[in-house]
């Protein structure tokens, strides 16, 4: 299903077949301040299973990032993280960023891996964070690539939907996305370290 919803007024009945989906365990390509992303309730295992069937990877390796609506769930996730990292996630948060933190016991549980990292979104995209917001729990995400040489990521919503409409269950049109992916910024070791460059230049 292909859902035209607006980024300045987004139809509540249309947000909430979105979070109805979700629940339900069902997979929404949807618009954020980046690429177009991928992405299914962190608490339906059979959404973590389709979007690794998808990607073509085993789940237990995938490197999924989580999307959130602000930085107050930080927690339930993730390892105490100190002062240092979170000012500088406050500085850049919403935005185009993926940052890397020290998972801690909930998210084995979900993946079934013995998995210890995570990486954070909050994109500074309203319909993103309205439907996080509306769901009460983040989104598990990954982007949406393109089988093109050339292009990278898939920018037209109509484009997206003849290739994925018979493997996920609602696709959002926001209007086109962008080309260029987050900056992702590992805060595992001693110094928050860029290990891809993407549309966020870290303030």
């Amino acid at each position: 299903m292909l859902l035209k919803i607006y980024p300045e007024n987004p139809s509540p009945r249309y947000i909430q077949m979105v979070i109805d989906c979700l629940n339900d365990g069902g997979l929404v390509i949807f618009p954020t301040d980046t690429v177009y992303g991928l992405g299914g309730s962190i608490h339906q295992s059979k959404a973590v299973d389709r979007i690794a069937k998808i990607k073509g990877i085993k789940k237990e390796k995938a490197n999924f990032s989580f999307v959130f609506n602000n930085l107050s769930l930080l927690s339930d996730f993730t390892r105490p993280i100190n002062n240092d990292i979170f000012k500088l996630m406050k500085r850049n948060l919403p935005g185009p960023f993926t940052f890397i933190l020290e998972a801690n016991g909930n998210i084995p549980k979900l993946f079934q891996s013995k998995k210890k990292t995570i990486g954070i979104r909050i994109p500074n995209e309203p319909i993103s964070q309205l439907i996080v917001s509306e769901l009460g729990h983040p989104i598990m995400t990954t982007s949406i690539l393109d089988d093109d040489r050339i292009l990278e990521y898939t920018t037209d919503p109509e484009i997206i939907y003849e290739k994925f409409k018979d493997k996920v269950d609602i696709i959002i049109d926001a209007g086109f996305g962008g080309n260029q992916a987050s900056t992702i910024v590992d805060c595992t070791g001693n110094e928050p370290l860029i290990i891809r460059q993407g549309k966020g230049m870290l303030e």
